[in-house]
């Protein structure tokens, strides 16, 4: 009905016509003093055969709008595929939509172009910065204190700001950079530690593992960033308590802190890009996009993200994965 609505409107127009030349005629004859029957028998007639021709054109409407409907869901730069032209305004509609995508080709290719740069820009920084950060590292190493310490520290967090840089390009480039392997959890959660031993160290934070023998469908690389910026975050934000990780079901890694936790309101908009909350205002420090990356990155593994928290009584996050004990499908 709503089709035939749209059918209607569109040739409103025409029917008004016909009616003003019904009308024209019955005054003309009347005004000859033609008999009326004529009038009425001349206007049936032209109602029927615009009725037939109206139910034709309907038919080849409905299929053309139909084929339109479709390509609305499944639109491509391409004009090919568009139903062919049969009014001029039609072959003029055509014509732009030519000319729009050859400036949508133009502009892609031109972002591309400026995206591919950019990528080798920072990718060749972030290497160069690199050994910078690792020759200060050795300098600060040569001595143990307290000021030689808090130094390391703050050129830890540029270095890890540096790779979340690199992230942040990887995860929104068009090339495949994930390897989906076979992966013991027990490797990747152990090179995190050690990572972060120094700042655990430092902050006086306990950590708590116990090991693990399962294996996680997964790429090494980016679970380990994940797990990374997760435990990041929870050496940030205890003060004093511990952190704790375990793997539970054998397809969930736990890792629970005893830190200030996410405000109720907060919890929902964590893994948005730029948002901070409460604690990341207070930090003065957070960039917002740790966590970002992390809910990105495990949407590319299939590995379903999330967190449980209390404000003033820590935090969870749990990443739950494909193991060998599930297998691929």
């Amino acid at each position: 009905m709503g089709l035939l609505l749209k059918y209607l409107k569109q040739y409103w127009l025409s029917a008004l016509m016909f009616g003003v030349f019904a009308a024209i005629f019955a005054v003309v004859f009347s005004l000859y003093n033609l008999q009326a029957e004529a009038v009425i028998y001349a206007c049936v007639l032209c109602a029927a055969i615009a009725l037939i021709f109206l139910i034709i054109r309907f038919i080849f409407f409905r299929r053309k709008y139909l084929e339109q409907d479709k390509l609305i869901d499944n639109i491509t730069f391409s004009t090919e595929t568009l139903p062919k032209a049969d009014t001029p305004s039609e072959e003029q509609y055509v014509l732009m939509l030519e000319k729009l995508r050859a400036v949508c080709y133009e502009n892609q290719s031109r972002f591309d172009r400026e995206r591919t740069d950019n990528i080798d820009y920072f990718t060749t920084w972030v290497h160069q910065i690199k050994t910078p950060i690792s020759v200060m590292q050795m300098i600060l190493q040569t001595d143990d204190t307290e000021e030689y310490r808090a130094l390391s520290a703050e050129l830890f967090r540029i270095e890890q700001y540096v790779e979340m840089v690199l992230s942040w390009f990887r995860l929104d480039s068009k090339s495949n950079d994930f390897v989906i392997e076979r992966v013991p959890l027990d490797k990747v959660i152990r090179s995190a530690i050690r990572k972060y031993a120094p700042q655990l160290i430092r902050r006086k934070i306990k950590m708590e593992y116990d090991g693990t023998d399962v294996t996680a469908i997964t790429d090494e690389k980016w679970l380990l960033f994940i797990v990374e910026q997760i435990l990041s975050n929870a050496v940030k934000y205890t003060e004093s308590g511990r952190v704790s990780i375990s793997v539970e079901e054998g397809r969930i890694l736990r890792i629970r802190d005893t830190g200030i936790g996410i405000a109720a309101e907060d919890l929902p908009r964590i893994f948005e890009k730029g948002y901070t909350g409460y604690n990341g205002r207070t930090d003065k420090k957070s960039t917002g996009l740790g966590l970002y990356l992390c809910k990105k990155a495990a949407d590319r593994l299939s590995h379903k993200l999330y967190a449980k928290s209390e404000a003033g009584k820590g935090s969870t996050f749990c990443i739950e994965f494909v193991t060998d004990e599930i297998g691929i499908e």
